[in-house]
């Protein structure tokens, strides 16, 4: 058996000095990241050490039954942890432009609520302010704390929608893989109601109205099960 996947499971069942020979033995995988995010204003030593949280979540995570090294694993999670503290602590910069156009969407969406007696849309900011869409996305989500990225913005078909459902996202293939096999894992652990109006809703692409008439209950009811299930979701992918 491969000498890293045995470490992994005597770490899983406990065994302190076997997590500790994991953590050392990858520690020049933590420098190798930590050193592209160089000149960011931090000193890399404090990097290094919240990088190497994400190789000891790597570690407690790592599931022996991937198909994959440990460390195709391990890479994405410590990026994710280095990226997140620096996004958390506030080391996204935002350009004059971008507080233009934020103080401009705001006002027209400000103006176009008040006509129209409803959410505004993207395609309606566009045609209001003349910046295109991503550029919207872009201004909206800079303008404002990281945590309201989830901040409803618009509905579609009476969900709503927020600025992360807007953000493009760059992925190599391991990430690509690795999300998958999170995402398994996490909607195995729904009820089968629950995971069939996940299913429905974001791999079939129906609507809260099919959706209710398919299980049975109200729009309503699916609207406030589907919220309480992403939720639950995003607190058992930390």
């Amino acid at each position: 058996m491969d000498e890293t996947i045995a470490l992994i499971e005597q770490s899983h069942h406990g065994d302190k000095e076997a997590r500790d020979r994991l953590v050392q033995g990858n520690l020049g995988l933590v420098w190798s990241i930590v050193r592209r995010f160089d000149n960011r204003g931090y000193e890399m030593e404090d990097l290094f050490q919240i990088g190497s949280i994400g190789l000891m979540k790597a570690i407690d995570k790592f599931d022996i039954t991937y198909e994959v090294r440990f460390s195709t694993y391990a890479v994405p999670m410590i990026t994710g942890e280095i990226k997140r503290f620096l996004r958390d602590d506030g080391m996204i910069k935002v350009s004059r432009s971008l507080k233009e156009n934020a103080a401009r969407i705001r006002a027209a969406e400000a103006r176009l609520q008040k006509e129209l007696g409803r959410e505004v849309t993207l395609s309606e900011l566009t045609g209001a302010t003349g910046i295109p869409r991503e550029e919207i996305v872009m201004a909206l989500e800079a303008s404002v704390e990281v945590e309201s990225i989830y901040k409803s913005i618009y509905q579609a078909d009476g969900n709503d929608i927020c600025l992360a459902d807007r953000l493009p996202e760059k992925k190599d293939q391991n990430e690509i893989l690795l999300n998958h096999m999170l995402l398994g894992q996490l909607l195995a652990q729904l009820e089968e109601m629950e995971r069939e109006l996940i299913e429905q809703r974001y791999f079939q692409d129906k609507t809260q109205a099919q959706v209710a008439l398919k299980l049975g209950i109200s729009q309503v009811q699916v609207s406030r099960l589907e919220k309480k299930i992403l939720l639950r979701l995003r607190r058992l992918a930390v």
